[in-house]
């Protein structure tokens, strides 16, 4: 069997201001609001060992997850939402509904290698791409339980939002996951 992903979330996503950071992250201006908090939170992330997030007290599950840039080589980290699934991590490319794959994604498809940061812990995982349609239907209404925003999300766009599976590597399975610097 494999090793359960830690889970660490505070804050509620039933409570008024969760509700209502959801009704806003899926406006236009929501979504612009929350892309300039990104660099924020990928610094509050990185400072506490991705224990807390800005996002944390509306429940907000959030990793850092770190890749190979295709193009440069250098590691590239973003913070994400996630759906935990037990020995599995979801994440999703929805990019707010922008018209482009966010880089992460085309990172991962070139190189499934890559590091998650949750709960403290620096995980080496490896990436592979939800392609069957019904799993992918099952895995995305899923982030909409999460946050609603996520159905606004793929409205504003016509290009498919890529779902990737996040699993452990194990030992023996790959050379060390790329880490951030």
């Amino acid at each position: 069997m494999a090793e359960q992903f830690p889970t660490r979330m505070w804050g509620s996503r039933t409570n008024a201001l969760a509700r209502l950071a959801n009704r806003f992250a899926a406006t236009p201006v929501g979504s612009w609001v929350i892309r300039k908090l990104t660099p924020l939170d990928r610094a509050v992330l990185e400072r506490t060992d991705a224990k807390y997030t800005v996002l944390g007290p509306i429940g907000a599950p959030v990793i850092l997850l770190t890749t190979v840039g295709r193009k440069s080589g250098q590691p590239r980290t973003a913070p994400l939402l996630y759906v935990h699934d037990g020995a599995v991590l979801y994440v999703v490319g929805s990019n707010f509904g922008q018209a482009h794959h966010p880089a992460w994604t085309a990172n991962l498809a070139a190189e499934p290698t890559a590091t998650v940061a949750i709960a403290g812990q620096h995980i080496p995982v490896t990436a592979a791409r939800v392609t069957d349609p019904t799993e992918q239907e099952t895995i995305f209404a899923r982030f909409v339980e999460v946050t609603g925003a996520y159905a606004a999300y793929r409205e504003r766009t016509t290009r498919d939002l890529r779902i990737f599976a996040l699993r452990r590597v194990r030992s023996t399975d790959a050379p060390a996951a790329p880490t951030q610097p």
